[in-house]
């Protein structure tokens, strides 16, 4: 398959990587996220710059779900963002999730924060991702693998959302086996 080229103003592409439910052949959440990790980096025309802590957290908005395990991965290549979310659909797909209904529990859940500087809101997938700069659990790793990020609708830096996200439940992993 051909990949089509997007030239962005930056290499820099930011994805959210989580998990609250082990897979059908029994890998735990946090083995299905350090999998994804190796999947992204298969993927023509990009590598992995950086792999953020990972973190247990959570679900947002709060339900009777398991907490999740999350991180953030620092891509750098060029590529279209159409053709980069099909790919993590299949990701995904590959791990068993199976869109049911909206923020349900998922063995992997991949989600494009930023692609550079890119803004648009139509059509798939919407940039930077609408609701990362409300979640701890997008801000803190991002933070991690890119401390001098801005969100490139509003300018502002991490700190600016940092204080917005306190009460949400957030904590490094010691081991994420």
């Amino acid at each position: 398959m051909t990949m089509p080229q997007y030239a962005a103003p930056a290499d820099d592409i930011t994805i959210a990587v989580g998990a609250n439910l082990p897979r059908e052949s029994g890998e735990t959440a946090a083995m299905t996220c350090r999998w994804a990790v190796r999947q992204l980096a298969r993927l023509p025309g990009l590598r992995v710059a950086a792999v953020s802590r990972w973190y247990e957290s959570a679900p947002v908005p709060p339900s009777g779900q398991p907490p999740y395990v999350n991180g953030v991965v620092r891509l750098s290549g060029r590529v279209d963002p159409a053709w980069l979310l099909a790919r993590l659909h299949a990701i995904e797909a590959e791990a068993g999730r199976r869109r049911t209904v909206r923020n349900a529990a998922r063995p992997l859940d991949l989600d494009i924060i930023t692609m550079g500087d890119l803004v648009r809101a139509a059509p798939d997938p919407v940039l930077p991702h609408p609701r990362a700069t409300a979640r701890a659990f997008v801000l803190l790793p991002l933070r991690d693998v890119m401390p001098e990020w801005r969100d490139p609708v509003s300018g502002q830096g991490l700190d600016a959302f940092l204080p917005g996200v306190a009460g949400q439940e957030i904590a490094p992993m010691a081991d994420a086996d």
